[in-house]
């Protein structure tokens, strides 16, 4: 299709796209491998009747590939491949969230985009769990999200340009207006603790260490050779254990599975909630 027949979407949540010398020089090489996602004219205006000015004399509206478009107007090419799915438009609430979704998980969306997004979503189903469901992201994300959009203005800029960071920028965004400054303030001047790892739980106190291995280790000094130090291996493993309040959870399967296995066992339903957000919060907090 003409890029002439192709108007971006009014309500891509995109503001800026940047990097886009790189995605035209792909478009150059390789050409256009995935077809974008489009509208039609009709379907578009039938849920945004306000918005025909916007779209000009397109036929089509893109509802995902509008950073595509963009660079191939940059690459100077003439026409791009499309996937018409008018069903994407049948509401106000469905464009705005194929636009959203297109975008929310990839990384050079700008946080207050999404946030100005997101709150239209809010605006149109009532309610920020609704959302949440919808995106396929936690309540609490969608909450820090939002909370970018109560700071100051210069404090939006100040994420804008990277000054201040997302995460504590969504802390400080629930603060009244009159305390944000000097939060900011705060938290730049504190100094960034090193992280530290995290001791292994002992199997028993007052005893002699464990070999961790096949073969006993020599005797330690102090220890009493009557009493024969225990080998931890597949074969002859001591029952370990339980942890006191507050003690760290040693995890010898490393792999996904393993992992949730452990906190399922050793931790309660209330705290594998707060683990899973702030495993998201940590997440997004890297995207970003």
């Amino acid at each position: 299709m003409p890029l002439t027949e192709l108007a971006h979407n009014p309500f891509n949540p995109r503001d800026e796209y940047t990097d886009i010398e790189e995605t035209a020089e792909s478009l150059r090489v390789r050409g256009h491998i995935q077809p974008i996602t489009v509208a039609r004219r009709a379907a578009f205006l039938s849920a945004h009747p306000d918005q025909e000015e916007q779209i000009g004399a397109a036929e089509y509206v893109v509802v995902d590939g509008n950073r595509r478009l963009k660079a191939a107007t940059h690459a100077g090419l003439v026409e791009l491949r499309i996937d018409v799915n008018d069903e994407l438009s049948a509401s106000a609430a469905d464009i705005l969230e194929s636009a959203l979704i297109a975008n929310v998980h990839r990384v050079d969306v700008p946080p207050l985009d999404q946030a100005k997004a997101i709150q239209q979503l809010v605006e149109v189903h009532g309610s920020q769990g609704k959302v949440a469901k919808q995106l396929g992201k936690t309540p609490a994300w969608v909450s820090q999200r939002l909370a970018l959009l109560e700071l100051t203005p210069d404090l939006q800029d100040a994420v804008v340009t990277g000054q201040l960071k997302v995460e504590p920028a969504q802390r400080i965004g629930r603060l009244p207006k009159e305390q944000q400054a000097p939060a900011v303030q705060k938290a730049m001047a504190a100094p960034k603790k090193p992280r530290q790892r995290t001791p292994r739980r002992q199997l028993a106190t007052g005893s002699a260490a464990p070999a961790v291995n096949g073969v006993n280790t020599p005797d330690s000094p102090g220890t009493d050779p009557a009493v024969p130090p225990r080998t931890v291996n597949a074969v002859n493993t001591p029952a370990a254990a339980e942890p006191a309040p507050g003690a760290a959870v040693v995890i010898s399967d490393t792999s996904p599975q393993g992992i949730v296995a452990a906190l399922t066992e050793k931790l309660s339903p209330h705290d594998l909630t707060a683990v899973a957000e702030l495993l998201m919060e940590s997440l997004t907090t890297t995207a970003d």
